[in-house]
């Protein structure tokens, strides 16, 4: 099944309004704003598929005018089924200036024998700020399936004014690679990347807030990293996907809350 999502959101009176929506089977969009006034737009994908399947190809494009600002959700975790053959994404975000996206979706749960490659292509205009995390885990670990999927290729592209700055190219075929081993994931069973940009961002400091912040957690290993351009990259190994989330949701609240403070800040 070929599938196609395509959203364009555009700004009216400093709020984020959906201005195009697009989607086929098995897609739909929900809007879940709470606060109709605020400048942020919430929107969830939502799938009447209970994940991908053999031959599934799904096409997302998703637009930001100029000084929009979208939170973007999943509905699941992104099961993907047993195949013969193999499935595909590919997901496409352009932001124009001033534009704002946030997209941390659900975990990835590659099942046996499943074949899998996805493309991410993130688009940045000046004074952008960015968001966006993947977290995948070994399969259906309490089924015993660890590492029991055939390949899983992701490679995320970030472009800021049209120049490629970051390239993450994640290729994992257990057949041929012993995961637990030395420079692999050396016994944890899941793995999350995050990315932070935006011109403005105090990297140092953050470096250390997620430092301080992923210090007190348990059972996972982690690194912090200044970006090529403005921003941190964050990687963490664990066991387990909720705790990788419940990472992700930590950082970001107090990325937040830094934003707040510099912002109110600058006002005064």
């Amino acid at each position: 099944m070929i599938s196609d999502l395509h959203i364009i959101t555009s700004l009216r009176d400093k709020v984020t309004f959906l201005k195009k929506l697009y989607f086929t089977a098995p897609y739909k969009v929900a809007d879940v704003t709470i606060n109709k006034r605020e400048r942020q737009l919430h929107l969830t994908m939502m799938s009447s598929s209970p994940g991908i399947l053999d031959g599934d190809e799904y096409r997302i494009k998703i637009e930001l005018e100029k000084g929009c600002a979208l939170r973007l959700y999943t509905q699941a975790y992104q099961r993907l089924f047993r195949m013969k053959k193999s499935a595909s994404q590919q997901v496409d975000f352009h932001l124009q200036e001033n534009a704002s996206l946030y997209f941390l979706p659900h975990p990835v749960v590659p099942h046996f024998e499943s074949n899998y490659s996805s493309r991410n292509r993130i688009y940045l205009s000046d004074n952008c700020c960015l968001i966006f995390g993947e977290i995948l885990t070994c399969g259906r670990k309490l089924n015993g399936e660890l590492f029991t999927f055939s390949k899983f290729h992701n490679l995320t592209e970030v472009y800021l004014n049209q120049k490629l700055v970051i390239r993450e190219n994640l290729l994992i075929e257990p057949a041929n690679i012993d995961m637990g081993a030395m420079g692999q994931l050396e016994g944890f069973t899941h793995q999350a990347s995050m990315i932070y940009l935006h011109e403005e961002a105090d990297v140092a400091q953050l470096c250390t807030m997620i430092q301080q912040l992923l210090s007190a957690e348990t059972g996972i290993e982690f690194g912090v990293s200044a970006a090529p351009v403005n921003g941190v990259i964050v990687r963490i190994m664990g066991m387990g996907a909720e705790q990788l989330m419940d990472c992700f949701h930590l950082i970001t609240e107090n990325i937040d809350q830094l934003v707040t403070i510099k912002t109110s800040d600058h006002v005064n």
